[in-house]
């Protein structure tokens, strides 16, 4: 059980210091650590899906928010415009 909890703490800060490898990882360690712990009857199955659940949610919403401050970054007339590019043609019909 200190290791399950351990783990929420490691992917907690993780999430906290906005690290998507770090925060990865970790939800990979505890998700394991979760179904052995499940698996040997020292939490309830139900337990170990939820903390999953609503720690790949937590993951996913640091994921998206990434991805968007990435996509917003992208200032209108520059040469990542959409259509700017030389290389790729006319589309096709």
């Amino acid at each position: 059980m200190t290791g399950i909890r351990t783990q929420q703490r490691k992917l907690a800060a993780a999430l906290a210091a906005g690290d998507q490898a770090q925060a990865q990882a970790a939800l990979q360690m505890l998700s394991s650590k979760l179904d052995k712990a499940a698996k040997r009857g020292v939490v309830h199955r139900n337990l170990a899906s939820r903390r999953k659940s609503r720690a790949n949610k937590a993951v996913l919403k640091l994921v998206t928010k990434a991805k968007a401050a990435a996509g917003s970054q992208l200032q209108p007339g520059s040469e990542a415009e959409a259509g700017s590019n030389p290389e790729s043609g006319p589309v096709p019909a």
